[in-house]
């Protein structure tokens, strides 16, 4: 099964979000083509009414612990309730910071001591 699917599949089950976006980020990535490495995940429900940013987050990655122990890189997730929804990002969701690729971030040398 694709991650993309499980992780989708997952968090359906879980949480019956009214609102629930799973985009695969790689090709953001320095990561080869078709991969399934890096993920955003934009969910909204009713289930985080009255938890901490913290704990939602914990929440997420407890549903989806097998695919970030051995298929993700990375995840990031927006979790919200519908209420913070409606009000702040319906119009338009959050969008993903520009990647500076790791192995083609500019390397400086550290000054010799």
């Amino acid at each position: 099964m694709l991650v993309h699917t499980a992780i989708e599949q997952k968090l359906l089950s879980a949480f019956d979000p009214v609102f629930l976006d799973v985009v695969n980020e790689s090709h953001m990535h320095s990561v080869a083509p078709g991969s399934e490495s890096h993920f955003k995940v934009v969910i909204v429900t009713d289930a985080f009414n009255g938890m901490r940013l913290l704990n939602r987050h914990r929440a997420v990655n407890a549903i989806v612990a097998e695919e970030l122990a051995e298929k993700i890189h990375a995840l990031a997730l927006h979790t919200y309730t519908p209420g913070e929804w409606y009000e702040y990002y319906a119009e338009k969701p959050p969008a993903s910071p520009k990647c500076f690729g790791g192995s083609k971030r500019e390397k400086t040398a550290l000054p010799e001591s």
